[in-house]
């Protein structure tokens, strides 16, 4: 593995490679993954994904996310607004806030925590188990954005693009 002081100059072949260099934490983060989204509906995963990477900004999974929810039959539109969620709120349903703002309380909890608020909503929309997924699919996607930003992956390189 190579190195470079110069952040700009380095690529992502200069990175490591998670699923190369640890399969067996990488096949577990899928496992998490896997088991975080069971059951959750698909749009509201995608919602959450793709809100998590915009403030984390990660491009690799905001582009993959974005792509998988339009698949899905997600608006452009609603896309276009979930950075600014909160001044379209008629966009999304309560639900939606709800686990926009989980999200975002999580992503950042190092700034706040989660606040009591969040939580009492977050669970008002979602019975314990939901909830519990919800958590972790909010801790997936922040791991799996922390490894894209890590190891400079570049948003449109997904393999998966390639087989769609």
């Amino acid at each position: 593995m190579t190195t470079t002081t110069d952040a700009a100059e380095t690529t992502t072949a200069d990175r490591i490679d998670i699923a190369t260099a640890a399969p067996k934490v990488f096949k577990a983060l899928i496992g998490f993954d896997a088991a975080s989204r069971a059951g959750l509906d698909p749009t509201l995963v995608e919602l959450v994904q793709t809100r998590a990477s915009q403030i984390n900004g990660c491009a690799y999974c905001l582009h993959m996310h974005t792509k998988d929810a339009r698949r899905r039959g997600e608006t452009e539109e609603r896309l276009y607004l979930l950075s600014a969620w909160r001044e379209a709120r008629h966009f999304y349903t309560a639900k939606e806030q709800a686990a926009l703002a989980f999200t975002e309380a999580v992503t950042l909890v190092a700034q706040a925590g989660v606040p009591d608020d969040v939580y009492d909503e977050a669970a008002a929309h979602f019975d314990d188990a939901e909830l519990a997924q919800l958590l972790g699919l909010v801790l997936t996607i922040n791991a799996w954005n922390r490894i894209a930003l890590t190891s400079r992956r570049r948003a449109g390189t997904d393999a998966r693009a390639a087989a769609h």
